[in-house]
């Protein structure tokens, strides 16, 4: 019951973000003398709807976004004569960008809020290459139980008869650095025989050989059932205490500087994009989901559900304000019919003009949209394609928590 929970709740916070997106546009119109018409949540057939003043409010019968529909957006826009002086084309370049860009603003403004959020409930996690350190030393447990959780052990701890020391951090296995805990677990698991660990403590680096076990550990299938399967494991509990915390006083700082570094993995991420292509038709085709591949709202509600069943509310307001971020960036790229290729064009119009009237020449016409359809379309295409590949792919073979 609680999964189902946190795929609803975790869907109806997506919808609420974009929303939330759309009322920026709306309430930047209202303010700079634009009519808004429409202001709907979703898509499709109208399920229910009101006029308040000027503007029509409603909910569409598909729940997958939202559109503010503003008067006169392009020079083909149908409007009467009287709207014709508040047409979005014809106002100026100022009032335009504001516009455009509250939808995406609304969206970090929302990620910054559930920022602080977490940052006073639960602490924020450190994002890029997270430091390794051993937490505890123990002998290897040779199985686990049904539920996956390691059985009692005795004997020595042959990390220890090594040399590795609680509190060292783990820079290498095997000459490769490594990113974070789970880097290191995945490299380690693979290794038959011993392995190398490069520990730095106190201040100077050496290199530990550690002898590992192939145990047996328990494995989530596709369907989300456990298996058991063959590993290794060196016996060491690494050290997950990466979050740092904070009161009423501290938090604004510490806010204004993970929100940077979100913003900083969140363009990382978006030009990654299309590098992802081949592992997610790999994933569609039978091969394995890579954990970095991207997710559709599909994916992100399943993970959502699986979070809130496991009680970590922190992670699902995380991936939440994550999702907030991605969707305030993807909006600024300057391609239509995003906000940035909107803003673009209201930027190119502007330039143009400024140099035609240093040349005593009048100003130009607005930018001709028909002659830029078959760019959007390509754009429409790859995007739906992306989408349609994504879903398939959170389908038949989702990411899931382990």
């Amino acid at each position: 019951m609680s999964y189902v929970l946190g795929v609803v709740a975790f869907a109806l916070a997506l919808l609420t973000s974009i929303a939330w997106h759309e009322l920026g546009h709306h309430l930047a119109a209202k303010a700079t003398g634009m009519k808004v018409r429409r202001f709907f949540v979703g898509f499709g057939p109208t399920v229910w709807s009101t006029r308040f003043g000027e503007t029509e409010y409603g909910l569409k019968a598909i729940p997958l976004g939202g559109f503010c529909d503003i008067a006169g957006m392009t020079p083909h826009d149908e409007m009467s004569v009287i709207d014709q002086p508040r047409a979005m084309y014809k106002q100026a370049t100022w009032k335009r960008l504001v516009v455009l860009i509250a939808g995406p603003l609304q969206n970090f403004i929302l990620g910054f809020v559930l920022i602080v959020i977490v940052a006073l409930a639960w602490g924020l996690p450190v994002l890029g290459d997270k430091p390794v350190h051993v937490a505890e030393i123990s002998c290897v447990a040779p199985t686990t139980d049904a539920n996956g959780k390691p059985v009692p052990c005795t004997g020595s701890a042959p990390a220890v008869d090594a040399g590795l020391r609680t509190g060292d951090q783990i820079i290498a296995v095997d000459g490769s650095s490594i990113s974070d805990s789970t880097d290191m677990i995945e490299k380690v698991r693979d290794v038959q025989g011993s392995t190398v660990l490069t520990v730095e403590r106190d201040g100077e680096r050496t290199d530990v050989t550690i002898p590992v076990s192939q145990v047996q550990r328990m494995a989530k299938n596709p369907d989300g059932t456990l298996m058991p399967v063959t590993v290794g494991a060196i016996g060491v509990t690494l050290d997950n205490t990466l979050d740092n915390h904070y009161d009423i006083g501290s938090v604004w700082g510490g806010a204004v500087s993970f929100t940077g570094d979100m913003i900083v993995e969140t363009v990382k991420s978006l030009a990654s994009l299309p590098t992802k292509i081949g592992s997610l038709w790999t994933a569609v085709t039978g091969g394995e989901r890579a954990v970095d591949s991207p997710m559709s709202v599909v994916g992100a509600s399943r993970i959502g559900g699986e979070v809130v069943e496991m009680g970590l509310w922190n992670v699902f307001f995380l991936l939440l304000l994550s999702i907030n971020f991605f969707l305030g960036a993807f909006n600024l790229v300057p391609l239509l019919p995003l906000d940035g290729g909107h803003m673009l064009i209201a930027l190119y119009e502007k330039f143009r003009n400024l140099i035609r009237r240093a040349l005593g020449r009048a100003d130009g016409p607005p930018v001709d949209y028909v002659k830029l359809l078959p760019l959007t379309y390509a754009v429409v295409a790859v995007m739906g394609a992306f989408m349609v590949l994504t879903v398939t792919a959170d389908i038949i073979n989702p990411i899931r928590l382990g």
